[in-house]
């Protein structure tokens, strides 16, 4: 009130104008350093994990079979198939690494996806090669390439392409050989081609999925799709606790509201971040699989186990969110999206597999959460739910990640709780 009783004038700031913040050099410089260095980032790590495939492939599982019978060519002291395994088994190109198998060893890998695919020699191959100097020919020999489409597109044509390469190398060294005896030297000119390159390739299926499997690539979106549920509902949830306990504001639109704040400690909000976390998991999880499964009609076998699997792969990572969230505070969100998407993605080995990326994206896969749930969702998807398909190190590595989340949020709280830093703070003027 002024002297005279009569009320004070009104001395409110006057609004601020967007062209006169704008040339305030620090409301620029948070926001231009943390968008620049995340689009480096970003296009750093993904872009640096499918670049080169081919330069940065090592050691590609890939099976070989001899079921080579015939006895050897005149001369030598072994048959062609047990000369061409041995000599592929033997290559130090690094590209794959060939395992000698049996036929019902390479069944047994092909269905626990522990080889990208396999090259088989069949029983009549020295037979047939043998064959092709004298009247007795009937058919081209064969050398068929196996495919495992479970381990994904990219990474059964790599294994593919590597074996029909050294099938057609194995054709032209036998070729050599036939062409350079005396029984092709009266041959004509067609049948001299024909044992320069005498050895026909087939490709056929090693491991067949089914037809709604995306070429092998629902593993990972579906697993995909388990992380941003979680990750997404972690933070959702987060921020409408947050508001609904009055630490946060609701803005729609032009209206907005905050509600009067509900004195609880740090700990005691993660609990109950967590508790909602494991409660709606079970609805996120079950419309998940509706939508993927009910009406989109993607393949899938074990339904109970995979919802059992998706709900935990879904609270794990909601959990780990919360944690982070909990500890790192307005940031929290962007570290999360780091460690569950980010470095995830490049690294999970489901699009472009591991053995065709940079050795740092093959260090994230030991411990990045998608690579360790894709092992368990293509388990389930395409091998049959084997715990040696990657099932059970899913299994351990959910378990060691809830455990890790709950460790870390509540050890965090707890230190920001003791030491007085609790969120229920005057507003500043």
């Amino acid at each position: 009130m002024a002297a005279d009783g009569t009320p004070a004038p009104d001395h409110a700031p006057a609004p601020a104008g967007a062209a006169a913040l704008l040339r305030r050099p620090r409301l620029w410089l948070l926001p231009t350093v943390l968008s620049g260095l995340l689009s480096l980032l970003l296009a750093l790590l993904y872009m640096g994990g499918i670049l080169d495939p081919n330069g940065a492939l090592r050691d590609l599982p890939i099976g070989i079979v001899d079921t080579d019978q015939g006895r050897p060519m005149p001369g030598q002291t072994t048959n062609l198939g047990a000369q061409l395994t041995r000599a592929i088994v033997a290559d130090t190109s690094g590209k794959a690494r060939w395992q000698r198998l049996t036929r019902a060893q390479l069944q047994d890998r092909l269905t626990a996806g522990k080889i990208f695919g396999a090259l088989v020699v069949p029983a009549d191959f020295t037979a047939s090669v043998t064959a092709l100097t004298t009247s007795d020919a009937t058919a081209r020999p064969k050398l068929t390439v196996l495919t495992n489409p479970g381990l994904g597109s990219l990474g059964s044509s790599l294994a593919s392409r590597i074996a029909q390469q050294t099938a057609q190398q194995a054709s032209l060294t036998v070729g050599k050989r036939l062409t350079a005896s005396p029984a092709a030297a009266d041959a004509d000119s067609t049948t001299r081609l024909l044992l320069a390159d005498p050895v026909t390739v087939t490709t056929e299926v090693g491991h067949p999925i089914g037809e709604h499997s995306g070429l092998g690539l629902t593993a990972f979106y579906y697993t995909l799709l388990l992380v941003l549920a979680g990750f997404l509902g972690a933070n959702v949830i987060n921020n409408g606790v947050d508001t609904a306990l009055g630490y946060a504001d609701t803005e729609i639109g032009p209206w907005h509201t905050r509600r009067p704040t509900v004195p609880i400690s740090r700990t005691q909000t993660l609990l109950l971040k967590m508790g909602m976390t494991a409660g709606i998991s079970v609805l996120t999880t079950t419309l998940v699989m509706v939508a993927a499964i009910a009406i989109l009609g993607m393949d899938a076998s074990h339904l109970p186990l995979l919802w059992i699997y998706s709900y935990c792969a879904n609270v794990a990572v909601g959990l780990g969110v919360q944690a982070i969230n909990a500890a790192f505070g307005g940031i929290g969100q962007l570290v999360s999206m780091f460690v569950f998407i980010v470095l995830g993605l490049p690294s999970s080995g489901s699009t472009v597999p591991l053995q065709a990326v940079p050795g740092f994206y093959r260090f994230l896969s030991v411990f990045e959460p998608m690579r360790q749930l894709g092992g368990g969702v293509r388990s389930i998807l395409f091998f049959d739910a084997r715990a040696d398909a990657g099932l059970a190190r899913a299994w351990l590595m959910i378990a060691v990640g809830t455990a890790v989340a709950l460790l870390f949020g509540l050890a965090m709280t707890r230190y920001y709780d003791r030491r007085g830093l609790h969120r229920l703070t005057p507003q500043p003027a």
